[in-house]
């Protein structure tokens, strides 16, 4: 990894030029490369990526990621009907799980979430059609995201009206800063930096992807 180019991007040893943020782990460079930013309208994809990020809160996002595959056999693949439907049992073994975080209120927070996405469900027709419905417009985007720029986008207006619409329908951990980073990695804004070897098909699958509802 060298340091020939502005801030908010590196020059990996490939030759690459990406985002800074995930340094020189090839397994953090994967996910940049090929998940974060893309949009996504699934909604099991989208409720797994909410709750990981209510586990994040407190950590750094690469612990998270590290133990995916771990949360997602814990959590019954984040089928939302089945997470909805789990029990006591279900809370005590996770808090047994060395494998995830055993945080038992974030635990707890991700069966409640799954019961209020069944409900968001029925009234919005799906969890996609209504999260994207918070996507900003062009003109409540920066013009050129530089990576001081990058800086001051922790929330938006936008993640804060999303997360409050979650909130009053019961959700929790959903914070507008944890919601924020869900809407950039869904694919909702295009927060990798200018100059990016990402940024551009980002942009184009953006421009391509069919908005839900």
């Amino acid at each position: 990894m060298t340091k020939d180019v502005p801030d908010g991007l590196m020059r990996r040893e490939d030759g690459v030029v990406s985002c800074w943020w995930h340094g020189a782990d090839p397994f953090y460079a994967a996910y940049h490369d090929t998940e974060w930013g893309r949009p996504v309208a699934d909604d099991r994809k989208l409720f797994e990526k909410l709750c990981l990020e209510g586990f994040q809160s407190g950590l750094s996002w690469i612990t998270i990621l590290r133990k995916r595959e771990n949360f997602r056999k814990a959590f019954a693949g984040f089928d939302i009907e089945t997470v909805a439907g789990f029990g006591d049992k279900d809370i005590e073994r996770l808090v047994q799980d060395a494998g995830i975080v055993r945080h038992r209120g974030k635990i707890v927070s991700v069966i409640n979430n799954a019961k209020r996405a069944l409900d968001l469900q029925k009234e919005a027709g799906s969890i996609a059609a209504f999260v994207w419905g918070y996507e900003p417009g062009p003109e409540d985007r920066p013009k050129r995201l530089d990576h001081a720029t990058a800086m001051t986008l922790a929330k938006t207006a936008e993640s804060t009206a999303l997360s409050k619409a979650l909130k009053k329908r019961g959700w929790s951990f959903v914070g507008p800063t944890t919601v924020y980073a869900f809407m950039q990695s869904m694919g909702l804004v295009n927060d990798h930096i200018e100059g990016c070897h990402c940024r551009e098909a980002v942009e184009e699958a953006r421009r391509t992807f069919k908005r839900p509802g």
